[in-house]
């Protein structure tokens, strides 16, 4: 297996697990230079480069510009040059530079390119409404995973990940991911205790007022932690469509979940009066 394969594999590997990463590609050399156009590199979010672009002088400039552009979300061409030739931080066509020490003294013109990690939805459990919300999720782009037990997996597909019941513990969400809840009475309270220990950004519940209150009463008087954690759920999931069918609560719950994300936390509170009741 030749380097650049290497390289496209690995690629292929952190899409699948859902980690940002930036593609380093060699346009163009001029004189003496240990790599030629079109070979790669992947750097990771935490700077570590995978892959041969070239030497120490040519890594160092890459790792710096590739970081920068994870950070902006921006694809960005580069200029690695011998120092003596390089005079100001930006070319005359108005390419970045970078002073290279490396005696050979070649120029390398390198692409980068950032993809950010997509954002994750975790559904708990393959009800109705949970094979609804998956395909409207997968449409916009989320990295869905199902939680749910193993003998309910054939009952959704089209998932990227499926867990075990709810053992979150090797799945990582931020604030910039989603937990829906929809158990519809299979584990409810195992599914809303995971969900509100995880770092999900919005966490909700398809579920009525009173289940609500009935769950969170029992957790609370489980470990009394949960109290701040419960204020953040968003239950009953969904904004107030008028939503009968599945398929419309899970437009409402999808609805509100970009809403949440795109648009802080208090968006409900100026855009809407009421959420969806569901039994």
């Amino acid at each position: 297996m030749t380097l650049s394969e290497k390289t496209l594999n690995l690629i292929e590997q952190m899409r699948a697990q859902g980690e940002s990463y930036c593609v380093a590609t060699i346009l163009r050399t001029a004189d003496s230079t240990s790599a030629r156009p079109g070979a790669k590199a992947v750097i990771t979010t935490d700077g570590e480069l995978h892959g041969f672009v070239g030497g120490g002088c040519v890594t160092g400039a890459v790792r710096r510009g590739a970081l920068e552009c994870l950070k902006n979300g921006q694809p960005n061409m580069i200029r690695i040059k011998p120092k003596d030739e390089v005079k100001t931080p930006v070319d005359i066509d108005g390419v970045q530079l970078h002073q290279s020490s490396c005696p050979s003294g070649g120029t390398v013109e390198i692409f980068l390119e950032p993809t950010k990690a997509a954002r994750t939805l975790l559904i708990c459990g393959t009800s109705p409404i949970a094979q609804a919300i998956l395909p409207l999720a997968k449409g916009l782009g989320y990295r869905v995973v199902v939680a749910a037990a193993v003998e309910y997996h054939e009952d959704i597909s089209g998932a990227d990940l499926y867990l075990d019941d709810f053992l979150l513990e090797g799945l990582s969400l931020s604030s910039s991911d989603a937990a829906i809840i929809a158990t519809q009475g299979k584990q409810d309270r195992d599914a809303l205790n995971a969900v509100l220990l995880s770092g999900a950004g919005y966490k909700g519940m398809v579920c009525s007022r009173k289940k609500r209150s009935a769950l969170t009463n029992q957790l609370i008087s489980e470990n009394k932690d949960l109290q701040l954690l419960i204020a953040e759920l968003h239950a009953p999931a969904g904004i107030h469509i008028g939503a009968i069918e599945p398929e419309e609560i899970a437009l409402s719950v999808v609805t509100e979940i970009v809403a949440h994300l795109r648009m802080g936390a208090q968006w409900t509170v100026e855009h809407f009066s009421e959420t969806t009741k569901i039994a």
